[in-house]
């Protein structure tokens, strides 16, 4: 295309944190294989489906890779072998008998809940009918004690059903006949109903591998565990875009540049095992960046990595939403990779506005956003779209089905739109890189880090780390034993990850910090228990209780206030 086009890069980040317990391997969220089967799967088939010369970059975090790698291996051994599958509730959906114990009951049933009301629940008669007898059970300590196992079979086998993608019921006529048979879920069923989900995970990557073989997507990757690099380099990097910022009370995390050092040699590592190749991109957790971080992503061999405009608007010191400026690629002086900077408003629309809207009207309303971004500036500019590829779909009628591809559609047909990749556009010699004199540290949640550090939760879990990272510092050397050793760096790893940080505050919902609370405080023990010493009394106490409603739960949040 001519020089002239605008260049539109969408950009789907997929990552879950680490949820298997380190000491018996037990998974203990359900949340990676569940978006699998709903999100991941749809975004492949989406892009599958597309018409030509559409183009997308997918980024995995690599702890989600091997989780998913994990997960197709487990599931395929319980239906070969009669091997554990290590999940609970997927557990508890393909064994015949379904178990007996009240709580274990209880916490099934308070499970097969968890999901979106109105387009998960209430969407199938079938299911909505069996989730309000729930809820009028447990309102009762015994009420898990009058809902027998057809009722649990029943409730069991449409939670998994209302958690498949839109693509596989739609095509999948083993879907077809489970769905039309609404009650009375046998456990043939149920084994059949795991049979696909055994199918969609192991096929997941060797689906993306294909789509990059064939040059629709751009595949790139994040920290191995998710982590927030200019937080582990230095906590006074907070401070930048927020002088206020109160910090942990370790002055820093120690060792803290080695450590953002081998969370991105993982994740070089991982790319290179599950997808045959070395990843040219870096999206770094939640674009959280500082100088000190992009020096160091580019010493790693990435090309391009991205973050928000709030931070770009930082670092040029204006306050102009509409600035020409804000839809160009950056390189900061000294350093080598390129820096994109995501458009935090039609990342927005998509994640929390557009659900409301018919999928043509929400289409039309961010094709003409482009174009009038498109008619206000020089050629050469990019405009990066970058969100969650798995969590906004479950609040859209059918999982964005009726969105997606139409929006696929509508931005290859356009004119003066390129739908392109961040790499095309480091390569290409019409995008030119314009020069960073310097860059104010921060993420794409606000410009800040503040959804990570400063709240006084926040910082307790800091602090607790930065004492593991201390104990590890002192026993690591000790541990003769190669594997263990490895291991021990891996859990730290995970404890490094950002998630645990961002739900921790009084502003996020009680339940759902109570879960990542209690995962928290596990993976810090697994690594005591790694290296040999004792446990803390602090992880006996909670770190964070949360009593907040925020949008959409708090799984995503808009990029300003």
């Amino acid at each position: 295309m001519s020089a002239d086009h605008l260049r539109v890069v969408l950009c789907w980040h997929m990552h879950q944190p680490e949820y298997r317990d380190a000491k018996n391997g037990e998974f203990l969220a359900p949340w990676t294989y569940l978006h699998v089967l709903k999100d991941y799967v749809d975004m492949a088939a989406h892009l599958e489906a597309a018409p030509d010369g559409v183009r997308a970059v997918v980024n995995f975090s690599p702890i989600l890779l091997e989780q998913i790698i994990d997960y197709a291996e487990r599931v395929r051994a319980a239906l070969d072998q009669g091997a554990a599958v290590g999940d609970h509730l997927l557990a508890s959906l393909l064994n015949p008998d379904l178990p007996a114990e009240r709580e274990q009951r209880r916490a099934l049933l308070e499970r097969s809940l968890h999901a979106q009301e109105q387009q998960m629940i209430e969407r199938f008669p079938a299911y909505a009918r069996l989730a309000a007898m729930t809820r009028a059970a447990l309102e009762i300590e015994s009420g898990a004690d009058y809902l027998g196992d057809p009722h649990l079979a029943d409730l069991l086998t449409w939670y998994h059903l209302a958690w498949l993608g839109e693509t596989v019921r739609r095509s999948d006529q083993r879907v077809h006949a489970l769905m039309e048979k609404e009650h009375g879920y046998t456990a043939e069923d149920r084994r059949g109903l795991v049979e696909v989900i055994a199918e969609l995970l192991a096929g997941l990557i060797p689906r993306y591998d294909e789509l990059a073989a064939r040059g629709r997507v751009e595949l790139s990757t994040s920290p191995y565990a998710h982590a927030m690099l200019p937080l582990l380099i230095d906590f006074a990097a907070a401070r930048e875009a927020r002088p206020d910022t109160k910090l942990p009370a370790a002055e820093h995390y120690p060792g803290g540049s080695e450590r953002a050092a081998w969370q991105l040699e993982q994740a070089i590592a991982c790319g290179d095992e599950h997808f045959g190749s070395r990843p040219v991109g870096c999206w770094p957790s939640e674009g959280g960046l500082c100088a000190r971080s992009i020096e160091l992503i580019g010493r790693h061999g990435f090309a391009w990595t991205a973050s928000g405009q709030a931070v770009l608007r930082h670092s040029l010191g204006t306050d102009d939403p509409d600035s020409e400026e804000l839809h160009r690629p950056y390189r900061l002086d000294q350093t080598d990779t390129v820096c994109f900077f995501r458009d935090d408003e039609l990342a927005d629309l998509i994640g929390f506005t557009y659900k409301d809207w018919h999928g043509d009207d929400a289409v039309a309303d961010f094709v003409h956003r482009l174009e009038q971004i498109a008619e206000a500036g020089e050629p050469g500019r990019v405009v990066a779209i970058i969100l969650d590829g798995e969590n906004p779909w479950e609040h859209y009628p059918h999982n964005g089905i009726h969105f997606v591809p139409a929006l696929y559609r509508a931005l290859i047909d356009h004119e003066a739109l390129e739908l392109t990749t961040f790499s095309d556009c480091v390569n290409n010699s019409a995008v030119p890189v314009r020069p960073l004199p310097q860059l104010v540290a921060g993420s794409w949640v606000y410009g800040d880090f503040g959804t990570w550090i400063g709240d006084p939760d926040k910082n307790r879990a800091w602090d607790l780390l930065c004492e593991a990272k201390r104990a590890c510092d002192r026993k690591i050397a000790e541990i003769d034993d190669a594997s263990r050793r490895s291991a021990s760096e891996r859990q730290l790893g995970i404890c490094e990850g950002s998630d645990w940080f961002w739900w921790f505050g009084d502003y996020n919902p009680a339940h759902t910090v109570a879960e990542f609370d209690v995962l928290y405080r596990r993976q810090l023990a697994a690594l005591y228990h790694l290296l040999d010493e004792p446990v803390p009394e602090s992880l006996t106490e909670a770190v964070s209780h949360g009593h907040g409603r925020p949008e959409l739960g708090g799984t995503m949040r808009r990029a300003r206030e």
